[in-house]
Parts: structure tokens; C-alpha cells; sequence
């Protein structure tokens, strides 16, 4: 074996070529050796291979190198490629730096009358995280794109999370694609098995109503609406209800954790004498650090001296919306008034929250005949009892209007209050936009009941049990793509 040690290599000639050896003969470089490229190399390598150019490209025009891949920026505007004439066999590849073709695209056009995929055309690249390979073929396909990624991994650019609990469920929003919805009609878990790097996407959206009240037996007040609470996010856009707390609320950004979801129920009914006339109140709902309290239930009427309906218990409940006040029965004729303390319905956005959860009960009636108040909802007061005393006549008040909001894809009203009882030959108060039960007034007929998933209060009754509040439910929003 002959060996030859030297320097440099040079052609006979200025800018000849030197050939090394004949053809079908092999150069083998050992191991450990380097060769280091300090011009530009050609014919290495399979047809249609590339080097990775990483200085980054931004926005403009330039011209493409055959041989040589780009990482394109386009987070400041649109960027041109012009590819340069092609020899076949020359390769020019091209990725998203920064996931951002989606919004700011890239124009590839190519030189002259030559071709992209057999047109001789431009083309745009629009897709966000893509990557794509040209080989010049010929002239008649010209640049054929022979790899093209969309994968854009990324990482968790996006959260995921999965639901637990009976009846709950998790799908995609029929108004955004790129929305899921998650729905809690029952206890459960929302688990977040990956948050998303960024941060502004672990923004939820949310609504969390509570139980609504119920009604008190007997002739009593309706059950207050079930605290409602929501917060919209700027990354999953809808249509919110009036109580939106973003901006001013509480915002929930979410991490990779499980999060237990309470969803109260409603509240009972009141039973006749020797039970509680009074209704209970409804049970909180719960998401993260968001507490929507339990309406207030409606109060039993006061009738004195009789032993059968101690005073004080005619005051409707406090709760996220406050219960409907009772009558007070005097045991004489009297002026009828809504102003007696002892007629008075529960106060609402108990304990306070920003934006407030909840409304006051409506106050009942003094006199022989009275009417009764009605729960509140979550935007409006209950109303309160009118009509002569002694009557009969007049009428219960009118349940609080709840909430609508879009959260859920459609408008839906949430948490109105239950309507207020009259005495017979007078009207029954209405039940409250979302949910809220009516009022009766015919003795032995019940008022309605809170609407299931609603936090709707119950409306009030005559001489029979009262009417049960409405459970509650939670709704979380999320971007997922």
C-alpha cells in the first residue's frame, strides 16, 4: 500500500477542477477524521437531500438556495420565497419557525415560467406548524413537494382534559371548533392531564350555579334562586349573561391537576305542622376556588297567637339569592303592607361576590289575607305580594328573572327565583326566567318545582308540602386546538 502526505491540492491550472481518481473507485474517510466545508459543496449525498439554514427568516423576500431548508418566521408579517431555477435534483425545504402561517402565510413562487406541482403558479403555505420539502424534477411538474408535515408539535400548544361523574359529559362546542365544553350536571372530576405552554389557553371559562331554594308549606314564600356565577375568557369567545365577571371577577387558569366539581342540590320543600313549614335552602356548587352559595329558602307565614308558626320564621332566607318573605296574619283585619320586618324576604349575594351572585327575596303581605313574596334570581329582585287586605285578592309576587348566557352553545337562563303563593281568589306568582317555579293558589295544589339543573327556586304553595328548589350545574369552556 502506497502512501502520499500532503498539503494542498491544487488543479495545473487557475480555477481548474481536480479529480480525484477514476470512476468506480472508492475514498474511504476513517474514523475520527473530519472534512470541513468552507465553500459550497455539491453532489454530496442522495438527489433532493438539504442543510438547515438556522438563521432564522422574518419577514420580506429572498431567494431560495438550492440545497439548503429555512425556518420561517412569520410572527411580524407575510414572507416571499422566490425559488431559483431549477436543476433536477435540487431540493428546498421550508418550515413554520413559530407556528404562526396560519395568520401571517408564505408565498412560494417559482422562477419564471417554471413550475410548482406541474402549474406554473405560485403557491401559499397557510397552515400553522407545517414543513414542506421541493424537488426539482423537470419541466414538466417542475418543483414537486415531496414531504409535508402539519403535525405542529409544539408541545401542549393547547390543554387537554377529560370528565368524570355520571351524566357529565365533554364535547366539542357546536359555535367553535376549537372549543370544548364541559358539563357537570352531577359530582365529578375535571382532569387536566396537560396544560398548555401557553399560558393565555389555560384561561377557562366557566359557570357555576348553585341549588335553588325551596318553598315553605302552608302558605309561605318562594325559594331564592341558586347563586350564579361565570367568567368568560377571551381564548373561547361567547355570548355572556349580564353577571360575565371578566373583567373585575374571579379568572381560573388551570394547571395539570384534577379538580373536583360539587354541583348542590335543591333545597326541600317545607312540611305541614308539626314539620319545618319553612323550605330549605338549596346546596352549593363548587369549581376551583369559585363557591356559588345555595339559595335562600321561602319563609312560613306568621300567624299569632297560634302556636303552630313561631315568629321570626316568616323572614325569607339569605342564600346566592334570598328566599321569599311569608304573610304576617295579625289575627284582625288590618292594612295591607310589605313594610313589616316580619314579612320580609331573604337577603341575596350571600356571602358577597364580585359580580354579585344572586338578588333579595321578595316581602310578603300584614293583613288577614295575605299574600306571599318571592324568591330572587340572578338578576332581578323577587317580587313582592300585592293586594287588598283583607282580601281576597291581589296576587304573589313574581319570581327574580335568572341569567342567560351562551356558555353552553345556545342562550340558556339559569337561576330565576320561585314564585310567591296567594291566598285563594287571588294569583299565584310567576316563576322566575330560568327555572324558577310558580306560585300557587289553590290550597292542596303544590307549586311548581325548581327546574332540574337550573338552580331555579321553588315556587310557593298552599296548604301542602312546599316545592322543591331546582339542582344546580357547572359548565367549564376551554380551548383545545
Amino acid at each position: 500500500m502506497s502512501e502520499v502526505k500532503v498539503n494542498k491540492i491544487s488543479p495545473r491550472t487557475a480555477c481548474g477542477t481536480v479529480t480525484l481518481g477514476d470512476s468506480g473507485d472508492t475514498f474511504t474517510i476513517p474514523s475520527g477524521a473530519t472534512i470541513t466545508n468552507a465553500g459550497t459543496a455539491s453532489g454530496f449525498g442522495a438527489t433532493g437531500e438539504t442543510s438547515w439554514d438556522t438563521t432564522v427568516k422574518t419577514t420580506g423576500t429572498f431567494t431560495a438556495t438550492a440545497g439548503v431548508g429555512y425556518f420561517l418566521n412569520t410572527t411580524g408579517g407575510i414572507i416571499t420565497v422566490n425559488l431559483a431555477a431549477g436543476t433536477a435534483g435540487d431540493s428546498v425545504a421550508l418550515a413554520d419557525y413559530a407556528g404562526t402561517w396560519q395568520t401571517n402565510n408564505v408565498t412560494v413562487t417559482p422562477n419564471g415560467s417554471e413550475k410548482i406541482g406541474g402549474v406554473a403558479a405560485g403557491v401559499t403555505l397557510s397552515t400553522e406548524g407545517q414543513a414542506v420539502t421541493f424537488v426539482y424534477i423537470d419541466g414538466t411538474q417542475g418543483w414537486v413537494n415531496v414531504l409535508d408535515s402539519t403535525s405542529n408539535v409544539r408541545g401542549n400548544a393547547y390543554m387537554t382534559a377529560t370528565v368524570s361523574g355520571a351524566c357529565n359529559t365533554l364535547a366539542t362546542a357546536p359555535d367553535c371548533a376549537n372549543t370544548k365544553i364541559a358539563t357537570f350536571l352531577g359530582p365529578g372530576t375535571f382532569c387536566v392531564s396537560a396544560a398548555a405552554v401557553c399560558a393565555a389557553n389555560n384561561l377557562v371559562s366557566y359557570m357555576v350555579v348553585a341549588g335553588g331554594g325551596g318553598s315553605a308549606s302552608a302558605g309561605g314564600g318562594g325559594g331564592g334562586a341558586g347563586g350564579f356565577r361565570e367568567y368568560e375568557s377571551p381564548v373561547t369567545p361567547y355570548t355572556s349573561s349580564p353577571l360575565d365577571g371578566n373583567p373585575g371577577g374571579t379568572a381560573i387558569t388551570v394547571s395539570a391537576a384534577p379538580y373536583a366539581i360539587t354541583v348542590g342540590g335543591g333545597g326541600a320543600g317545607g312540611t305541614p305542622y308539626p314539620g319545618a313549614y319553612a323550605g330549605a335552602n338549596g346546596d352549593n356548587s363548587v369549581f376551583s376556588s369559585i363557591t356559588s352559595a345555595g339559595g335562600g329558602a321561602g319563609a312560613q307565614s306568621y300567624s299569632s297567637p297560634s302556636p303552630n308558626f313561631p315568629g321570626g320564621k316568616n323572614i325569607g332566607s339569605a342564600g346566592g339569592s334570598g328566599g321569599g318573605g311569608g304573610y304576617a296574619c295579625t289575627g284582625n283585619p288590618s292594612p295591607s303592607s310589605t313594610a313589616n320586618p316580619l314579612t320580609q324576604g331573604g337577603a341575596g349575594d350571600t356571602p358577597p361576590t364580585t359580580p354579585d351572585q344572586g338578588f333579595p327575596g321578595g316581602a310578603g303581605q300584614t293583613g288577614w289575607y295575605g299574600n306571599h313574596g318571592a324568591g330572587g334570581g340572578a338578576t332581578a329582585v323577587g317580587g313582592t305580594a300585592s293586594g287588598p287586605s283583607p282580601g281576597p285578592g291581589g296576587a304573589g309576587g313574581n319570581g327574580g328573572a335568572g341569567a342567560t348566557t351562551s356558555i353552553s352553545a345556545s342562550p340558556t337562563a339559569y337561576a330565576g327565583g320561585g314564585g310567591g303563593p296567594a291566598y285563594p281568589g287571588a294569583t299565584g306568582g310567576t316563576g322566575g326566567l330560568g327555572g324558577g317555579g310558580a306560585g300557587t293558589s289553590t290550597d292542596g295544589v303544590s307549586g311548581g318545582v325548581g327546574g332540574v339543573n337550573t338552580g331555579g327556586g321553588g315556587g310557593g304553595v298552599r296548604g301542602t308540602v312546599g316545592a322543591n328548589g331546582g339542582s344546580g350545574i357547572v359548565i367549564i369552556r376551554y380551548k383545545f386546538q
